[in-house]
């Protein structure tokens, strides 16, 4: 500030009082100390203010993982929401490891934000102590947790996929399959597989025509992987229910490689509703989970909770929608 204030030709407090946006200081007076900061690259340090003011000016967000679309779509409509506020988003990733969330919880935590974001209902004892204990709102995402922290924004993974399940028989189809949701770290695949297991079984149908693919997040290449296996072990499956979208279009494509015709001999759907659904062929059947819209829910939410006007515990409940494309037999 000391060196702004000698290029604008002012006092350091002058200089103090204009980043305030200090009604003493003139117009054309801030204008050039604005300037200054800007020609030799000064940027304001906060630390000073934020400890007065009590103030982070951030939010904590966990997800799972860094390149998965759904949650990078999240992550948008929360950075969206916040920043008309001002409120800027320091993030951390899981790798789908609950115990790896709780070391981000108390890291994070110790930053002193306005509020955090996680992801899934499901953590260690630890976690929710610390989250219970932080003082802050808590938002938990993605999912219905039956013991909410705090405020919820999501939906019931297993319900959703109940609904394709619904769906498919009503398409006459009986010996449906999953391939995923089989790993702990990612519980809203295990939810998703035991909503296809519950969804299955009030059918009176058999739901034990279940695929393990891999630690999540399951790639394309585990999801052709699996669908090998299911056709190799159980060839007479009708439709198969894939954990995800990513894992969904490698079974398709190993269909294709050997010949397999889709949703003639067996139909697919995914979960995500990412890009390549739409655009694969045959398109492919999904759910949409509204991802941004969870995000933004959440930034709204916490919004909210700091002004005041939502001090006790709310849950906003996002409904996926059911997305009928060529894969699952739709035309």
């Amino acid at each position: 500030m000391a060196d702004i204030a000698r290029v604008a030709g002012v006092s350091p407090m002058t200089v103090s009082r204009a980043f305030k946006r200090d009604a003493s200081v003139s117009v054309a007076t801030r204008n050039a100390i604005i300037k200054a900061a800007e020609d030799i690259g000064y940027v304001l340090d906060s630390t000073a203010s934020n400890l007065r003011s009590q103030r982070s000016n951030f939010v904590a967000v966990t997800i799972p993982s860094i390149n998965n679309a759904n949650f990078a779509d999240t992550v948008r409509g929360l950075s969206e929401g916040l920043k008309q506020r001002g409120l800027q988003i320091l993030l951390g990733y899981t790798d789908y490891d609950i115990h790896e969330e709780e070391r981000l919880i108390e890291q994070l935590l110790r930053r002193r934000p306005e509020a955090i974001v996680v992801t899934g209902g499901r953590h260690t004892d630890r976690a929710r102590r610390l989250l219970q204990n932080a003082g802050i709102p808590v938002i938990e995402t993605w999912d219905l947790p039956k013991d909410p922290i705090g405020h919820v924004v999501g939906f019931s993974n297993a319900d959703a996929v109940k609904d394709m399940v619904v769906h498919f028989v009503a398409q006459g189809k009986r010996k449906i399959a999953f391939i995923g949701g089989d790993a702990d770290g990612d519980t809203r695949g295990t939810d998703r597989r035991a909503g296809f297991v519950a969804a299955m079984t009030a059918q009176g149908l058999d739901a034990t025509r279940l695929i393990a693919a891999g630690r999540p997040p399951i790639s394309m290449r585990e999801g052709a992987d699996a669908m090998g296996r299911l056709l190799a072990t159980m060839p007479d499956t009708e439709a198969v229910i894939c954990v995800s979208d990513l894992s969904a279009f490698g079974a398709l494509t190993e269909c294709q490689r050997r010949g397999v015709q889709v949703p003639a001999r067996i139909a697919i759907a995914g979960f995500g509703d990412y890009e390549i659904g739409a655009i694969s062929v045959p398109s492919l059947t999904t759910i949409n989970p509204f991802p941004r819209e969870i995000g933004a829910q959440a930034a709204a939410l916490i919004l909210r909770v700091l002004d005041g006007h939502a001090q006790d515990p709310t849950v906003i409940t996002v409904t996926p929608e059911l997305l009928l494309r060529e894969s699952g037999g739709q035309r």
